[in-house]
């Protein structure tokens, strides 16, 4: 069984800084600013051969109230899971009320933990770990996460504990179906992610900006693994002011590019805006599958239903091709019919394309409607082949084809999705011109020949001088 350890203590004492030294990765938003952590974030984690998964959570500061309060929920749900503890406190405030409550807690639940020392770079260690001598800890480790200092000795420690594991060869494979979940804030994105999984996964709260960071979570349903990934919202440029939100949409924009298939939550109160149709813009350039989700649908009149789907039909004529689905993330209506959509966009962007079946739906396409003249020439379109997955890209062979008018291009997008029956995705087309083997060669005459261009020379210049 490999070892899970949780990162638990007071806001602001270094969790997530010490997560990403664990990780070795960027994956855990960390800033000057306590309270910037909200959800369990997971992560996996080895020391030599040996595996472990980390947990960081939130700041436990005892007085917790509102959106606080389900913070602290998710980090005593996280102690809960961990098979060790890691509990940080600050050397530089050293000890105080809601660090011995903490502890209290711990020692109830019977959880074995460590006492982790954090930030003692630039101060005496001996004089800074003094103070928490007072909570009776049997191991106390003093170290400096932001620069790594006492890491490695201190995570040995407590591996030491568990009997030594190797990783499984392809453990670290996992084969799922990634599937992010974006929009404005407060659409439900983080209400939906707890709906599809079934659990209150992640923090849920009538406030814009309640997440944050991008939460990855690997599930399996049906014999199928998915990873459901939750983001922040994204509002529009001239509102985004703190930093933290700036790098909360970098977090986000990353997530659409690693995911497989993307679910746009949108709305019904507010109806189509424009940050939806920027939303969904990007995530139509990124190239991945889509589903449209219009949320909170149980709770708007009949009138408002109609021309909401009138605006859809109206303005989202360039994604026809994505399934939308009209859900309430609350109560659950129509969330378990996104998993068809979602797995059929998944299996059209990753879907194998023959040569053979490309070229015989050119040839129709061209049949049915040509490419037009230019300068007099007709655009010779001969084979195609696939270039590429997620999405599919489909490569086009023959002459002229940087000539090709984009409403042509469109036409052959339509014609393939529809022959090769793509749901959910996006079909890429590149055109690919071939070489001419006379470019760079001079036609070189025959002496009969230059005798004749001489007779024509002169018989032009004859008719000329009559004129």
């Amino acid at each position: 069984m490999i070892p899970v350890i949780a990162l638990v203590g007071r806001p602001n004492v270094g969790k997530s800084t010490l997560f990403n030294q664990l990780t070795r990765s960027r994956d855990a938003l960390v800033a000057d600013f306590a309270g910037l952590t909200r959800d369990r974030k997971y992560g996996e984690a080895r020391l030599g051969s040996r595996p472990y998964v980390v947990i960081d959570t939130g700041g436990i500061s005892g007085d917790e109230d509102g959106i606080d309060s389900q913070m602290a929920g998710q980090s005593l749900q996280a102690i809960e899971e961990a098979d060790a503890v890691l509990f940080l406190v600050d050397a530089r405030e050293g000890l105080n009320a809601a660090d011995e409550a903490l502890a209290r807690h711990l020692r109830q639940r019977n959880k074995a933990f460590y006492l982790v020392v954090n930030k003692i770079d630039g101060v005496d260690a001996d004089l800074a770990t003094s103070d928490f001598y007072s909570l009776g800890v049997e191991q106390m480790f003093a170290i400096a996460a932001s620069h790594g200092r006492g890491v490695s000795a201190m995570i040995e420690s407590v591996l030491a504990q568990f009997p030594p594991q190797e990783a499984e060869p392809g453990a670290d494979d996992w084969q799922g179906i990634r599937v992010a979940v974006v929009g404005r804030p407060n659409v439900g994105k983080s209400t939906l992610v707890n709906r599809l999984l079934g659990e209150e996964r992640v923090v849920v709260y009538d406030e814009p900006g309640t997440t944050r960071d991008s939460i990855y979570i690997d599930f399996e349903r049906n014999d199928q693994h998915y990873t459901l990934i939750d983001t922040a919202g994204i509002r529009r440029r001239k509102n985004v002011r703190l930093v933290v939100e700036k790098f909360s949409i970098v977090k986000t924009l990353k997530a659409v590019d690693d995911a497989h298939v993307v679910i746009l939550v949108m709305d019904a109160h507010e109806g189509l805006v424009e940050q939806d149709m920027h939303l969904l813009g990007h995530c139509i350039e990124a190239g991945r599958g889509l589903v449209l989700a219009v949320n909170k649908w149980d709770g708007i009149e009949s009138d408002q239903r109609d021309w909401m789907r009138h605006e859809l039909q109206r303005r989202l004529q360039f994604a026809d091709y994505a399934d939308t689905h009209f859900i309430s993330a609350l109560h659950g209506t129509g969330v378990g019919h996104l998993y068809k959509s979602i797995d059929a966009a998944h299996r059209s962007a990753t879907r194998k394309l023959s040569t053979n079946q490309l070229t015989r739906i050119l040839e129709g396409a061209v049949f049915d409607h040509p490419p037009p003249m230019v300068n007099g020439r007709r655009i010779k379109l001969r084979y195609a082949h696939a270039g590429g997955q997620n999405p599919p890209l489909i490569v086009i062979h023959g002459n002229q084809t940087g000539k090709v008018p984009v409403s042509y291009q469109r036409y052959l997008e339509k014609i393939f999705r529809r022959e090769l029956d793509l749901v959910g995705t996006p079909v890429r087309i590149e055109f690919r011109t071939g070489e001419n083997p006379y470019a760079d060669k001079r036609n070189k005459l025959t002496q009969r020949q230059v005798q004749r261009k001489r007779r024509m020379m002169a018989h032009v210049k004859k008719n000329k001088k009559k004129r």
